[in-house]
């Protein structure tokens, strides 16, 4: 499950504890008279007293043993696969577990952090609450008898079923990156998992230890480090890096290592939780090769900026996949326990606690949804057949629980699009964008305009917010439209519908003649060139932005024109839930990219009759494509539920879903072989 989806912690109004007292004695836990505790409750959990109030007034237990402990409340064992839903279902219902848990599981013995705390080493923390306890601190050789040169903010981490799994440090600064590149040679590291931003929230998270382009290689200490390959995906980005030592400029010893670096998971937030799967698996793959190859692979090394929260959830969401694989069991509360006995600070709170549970159990309930290409047309013969038991195949099963899965957005985080001066440019009030994954519009229009739009951005396979899903603009909102195609610099615009002439419904928003038209007070669009095809037209426009803000002007502000294609597809009536060629909509998708490549390759502005139809298959079916060709797989579930995260109405019933595969398998038989040798 998203950890965005989760509900909030159970809190009971007056009304309802009223009715709770009616119902069910209250125990006043303070006056329970206290008794030796009997041999054989070592399961049993001391509880606070504010945390078994609310157990016992919500319902969740009924009875507390004389020592004011509670079992079968917190496992003491791994839990199968097969009971973790469950499991996780009472959490939901009763979401004060996670905080017991958390809280127990918290309350370990801490070892000593003498090295850490010395006033040599302080300088070396980023963060002096996450620090390494010494008896399982990395330790390094120490260099030119400088004092303490063997300490780095480092600790060996066992998994559930390895020991020394892991590295988890902090991200390198300016006075610790050699140290970093030094540990990273000495343990002959597995790989790099990097889970930070360099630079988040107006502060600086981790240095960039590596070389800034793959022109020049950087030099740290006596390790000198070199990009070879870097592949940009979506939501992480893989680099592989050669590591040399030279001796009279000769090269006595060089390596490879990779780096997996994890670009959308900002501080104090947590990741989606099926994009975290697919990055453990990519990092898995690798890992995996390496310790099969050689026994003399290392651990594999994990930070954040500090080495502690998102470190923690990282460790705890791999090791117990990697015991799930072995054992069929998952062991979320002991290893929390055994990873805060190995360091401080990971898994900082009880959200990033209940994101593993989450995460896990997505894990459980999805199952590998991915597969290869070349199994393409023998896995669609299979899902299209039935199930005798719930009458229902594979296509549908897989949309049913996309559907569960689908994140909910209420008022409040939708506010903007709700604002008095905004509604009136929505179609329907029930399809509005989150304010947290809405573009804000910059360019300044007059005073009785806003930064709002009724558009969405949607991640593709390699580039998150590649795509960006809006309504086919009203008569109001014509300027605003070109407004996000100027400010967000969209390479193309796809058309999905084509509206009745004249229509009221669906004013025309671009140029239909040779000649310019301006839209709203500050955007005109002049007609640059037009190439029809069947099934397709193409138009290329240059729009020209007048500059009317006052300050802007005095400051001597300019607005150059930007060029942009639009594209229409001529082929996908109104009302019809798919287009009448499905060739014309994969050679449509193909021309959209051809033409991104000779631009800077902006995002892709996707227009639909209401924001909602049609615009989710392109994406989706894109990103698959996409996959297709970067990695030969095939995953239109997860393709699915990434276009929705942010806008719950894409893909909308079971016939756009089943037509996204149908696309991929139009492209893969069509036109893969001829687009792979033409990247050649």
């Amino acid at each position: 499950m998203s950890s965005r989806t989760g509900q909030r912690g159970p809190s009971l109004s007056t009304s309802q504890r009223k009715h709770r007292s009616r119902s069910a004695p209250r125990y006043d836990l303070e006056k329970k008279p206290k008794k030796k505790e009997s041999s054989g409750t070592s399961s049993l959990v001391s509880i606070p007293n504010s945390i078994k109030l609310t157990m016992l007034n919500s319902g969740l237990i009924s009875f507390a043993d004389e020592n004011g402990s509670v079992s079968e409340t917190i496992p003491d064992k791994p839990v199968e696969l097969k009971n973790f839903p469950k499991l996780c279902e009472q959490r939901r219902k009763f979401q004060v577990l996670y905080k017991l848990e958390f809280q127990t599981a918290t309350k370990v013995e801490t070892h000593a952090c003498r090295h850490a705390t010395k006033k040599t080493n302080l300088h070396k923390n980023q963060n002096q609450k996450v620090i390494p306890y010494d008896y399982n601190r990395v330790v390094l050789p120490t260099v030119d008898r400088e004092p303490d040169s063997d300490y780095i903010n480092a600790s060996y981490i066992d998994s559930i079923l390895k020991p020394n799994a892991y590295i988890v440090t902090q991200g390198p600064t300016e006075e610790t990156v050699v140290s970093f590149w030094r540990m990273i040679w000495q343990e002959r590291a597995a790989a790099i998992v990097m889970l930070t931003k360099t630079f988040d929230f107006i502060k600086v998270m981790c240095v960039q230890y590596w070389p800034a382009s793959k022109e020049k290689d950087e030099t740290y200490g006596d390790i000198s480090v070199g990009i070879v390959q870097e592949e940009e995906l979506a939501n992480f980005h893989i680099r592989t890096f050669r590591l040399y030592k030279t001796d009279k400029n000769v090269v006595i010893e060089e390596r490879f290592l990779l780096q997996f670096h994890y670009t959308q998971w900002h501080s104090h937030t947590c990741p989606f939780g099926n994009a975290l799967l697919e990055f453990r698996r990519r990092v898995r793959a690798v890992v995996g090769r390496r310790l099969a190859a050689s026994t003399a692979t290392g651990p594999m090394v994990v930070h954040c900026n500090d080495g502690g929260g998102r470190s923690g959830v990282y460790l705890a969401v791999d090791a117990n996949l990697e015991l799930a694989e072995e054992e069929d069991c998952f062991d979320v509360f002991g290893f929390l326990k055994k990873l805060r006995q190995s360091r401080k600070g990971l898994i900082e709170n009880e959200e990033q606690y209940k994101f593993v549970y989450d995460t896990l159990e997505e894990h459980v309930v999805c199952g590998v949804s991915w597969f290869p290409v070349s199994e393409l047309s023998q896995r669609l013969k299979q899902k299209s057949q039935r199930d005798p038991a719930t009458k229902l195949n594979e296509y549908q099963k897989e949309y049913q629980q996309i559907c569960k899965q689908t994140p909910r957005f209420t008022i409040g985080d939708c506010a903007g699009g709700h604002r008095g001066d905004n509604r009136e440019k929505n179609r329907d009030v029930l399809v509005v964008p989150p304010d947290n994954f809405r573009p804000y519009l910059t360019s300044f229009q007059g005073n009785s305009f806003t930064d709002y739009i009724n558009a969405v951005f949607v991640d593709g396979y390699t580039k998150p917010r590649e795509y960006i899903v809006t309504e086919w603009p009203l008569i109001r909102t014509q300027g605003e439209f070109w407004s996000l195609v100027y400010d967000y610099e969209c390479a193309a615009v796809v058309v999905l519908c084509v509206p009745p002439k004249n229509s009221q419904q669906y004013p025309p928003f671009w140029p239909e003649g040779r000649h310019s038209k301006k839209y709203g007070p500050v955007f005109t669009i002049d007609h640059v060139s037009h190439n029809h095809y069947t099934n397709i037209k193409t138009w290329i426009f240059r729009i020209n932005k007048k500059i009317v803000s006052l300050t802007e002007l005095m400051a001597g502000v300019k607005a150059p024109p930007k060029t942009v294609q639009l594209f229409q597809l001529t082929c996908w009536p109104m009302g019809h839930k798919v287009p009448s060629s499905t060739n014309s909509l994969v050679e449509l998708m193909n021309m959209v990219e051809r033409w991104r490549q000779r631009t800077d390759y902006g995002p892709v502005c996707v227009v639909s009759p209401d924001g909602r139809s049609r615009a989710g298959v392109y994406c989706a079916a894109n990103a698959c494509i996409e996959q297709v060709i970067q990695h030969g797989e095939v995953d239109v579930f997860q393709a699915v539920k990434t276009v929705r995260r942010h806008r719950p109405q894409l893909v909308e019933n079971m016939t756009e879903y089943k037509y996204c595969y149908d696309l991929v398998l139009h492209y893969v038989l069509h036109y893969l072989n001829k687009d792979m040798n033409e990247k050649k």
